[in-house]
């Protein structure tokens, strides 16, 4: 008898999604980074997708195994670049962050080419983080407060877009029929 699995990718985009709104009111100016953005961007944007990733991978799913576990160690990673500083690692210039930011960009572009074939909230979510990583990219070579602020905004909706699509498909599944629309897969 074959065990049937749950669908993880709820669980990591509430992961991302909230993690990414938390940060994204900082960049938008509202807050200072502090612990609760950094304890998200390690256990709930960082751990819980990397543990998604290696469930997706269980499914044979390559997308979500690529997408869950390389955002996942990019919050690690980010939270790693604000934290080590503190322990004496020297900061990096603000324009080689924004060329980390632009690799980010330029994989999450690859993704979102590859999130073509599916629901349309997925597209959107890959979309906007697309654009939030360019933008934040920009901030960074230019020292644009506005265009920070820019980007926290534009993050935010990316963030709650994946709640949407997280929470539209725990909906859907547990109602049998459509609650909150997603869009068609090609």
């Amino acid at each position: 008898m074959e065990t049937k699995l749950a669908n993880p990718a709820p669980l990591g985009l509430m992961g991302f999604g909230m993690t990414t709104v938390l940060l994204n009111i900082h960049n938008a100016g509202f807050f200072p980074i502090d612990a609760m953005v950094l304890s998200m961007g390690i256990f709930y944007g960082g751990l819980s997708q990397i543990i998604v990733g290696m469930m997706c991978f269980k499914r044979g799913d390559t997308f979500g195994t690529t997408a869950f576990t390389s955002y996942g160690l990019f919050w690690l990673t980010l939270v790693g670049l604000n934290l080590l500083p503190m322990l004496g690692v020297n900061k990096s210039p603000s324009d080689f962050m924004a060329w980390y930011l632009v690799l980010w960009g330029l994989f999450t572009g690859f993704m979102f080419i590859g999130s073509l074939r599916y629901p349309f909230a997925k597209q959107v979510v890959f979309a906007s983080l697309t654009v939030l990583f360019f933008l934040l990219a920009a901030h960074d070579f230019t020292g644009s407060v506005l265009l920070g602020h820019i980007a926290g905004f534009e993050g935010i909706l990316c963030g709650l877009s994946a709640i949407y699509f997280a929470m539209a498909q725990v909906l859907n599944q547990e109602y049998g029929r459509v609650i909150l629309p997603i869009g068609i897969a090609k």
